[in-house]
């Protein structure tokens, strides 16, 4: 299993990314919230990594940190919920509110989550409960994030709705969340960013 991955950044288009590590270029899908956090291309990256292997694919997950990689771990576990649903809560939630929203129970934030239907938002609180007994919130885990590269309105508009597609949006979801947020000189990450706010709202 490949476990952690350390190259160079050389494209980046979220939720996909490709680190060349010595000539060799691997495409890994990754979590908005450590897409945030990524370097600038050609910069160097260490990735923790999560592999999977089915039967018409081979896929290979990044996560900036341990503790993420080991909810979605957790997370896919659970009936219903594959890496495609675990990728697109890890990017609509940061991973200590989510573990909040498990504890108080709270099915109304994970329902205005892609994909989380009432039924699969209860089952996800009592299954997940007692796997995140031992989380702890480590403080100064939310670092600052790189601003990522600027482009011109209409390619981050149009890169801002793609990804947010790719995480199981609707396209007229996308299209009518980024147009709230979008201004002048947002890139695409702060734009996916702040749709990701706007449709997390009840």
């Amino acid at each position: 299993m490949i476990g952690r991955i350390k190259g160079t950044l050389t494209e980046k288009t979220p939720p996909d990314i490709l680190i060349d590590v010595n000539g060799v270029g691997y495409e890994l899908q990754v979590p908005m919230n450590t897409f945030y956090r990524l370097p600038e291309i050609n910069e160097v990256v260490v990735l923790h990594t999560h592999f999977v292997v089915r039967e018409d694919a081979q896929l290979l997950y990044g996560f900036y940190d341990v503790q993420e990689r080991s909810l979605f771990r957790a997370l896919i576990k659970i009936n219903g919920v594959g890496p495609k649903l675990g990728l697109a809560i890890l990017s609509g939630i940061e991973s200590n509110e989510f573990v909040r929203v498990v504890r108080n129970n709270d099915v109304n934030a994970l329902v205005c989550l892609p994909g989380i239907g009432k039924k699969t938002a209860e089952r996800l609180i009592i299954e997940m409960r007692d796997k995140l007994k031992d989380w702890h919130n480590e403080a100064g885990d939310d670092a600052e994030v790189n601003a990522g590269n600027r482009f011109g309105k209409n390619q981050a508009v149009d890169e801002a709705e793609s990804a947010l597609v790719a995480l199981g949006y609707k396209p007229k979801e996308a299209e009518r969340a980024v147009k709230l947020v979008a201004s002048e000189g947002m890139s695409n990450q702060d734009l996916i960013r702040n749709a990701l706010k706007v449709m997390a709202k009840p």
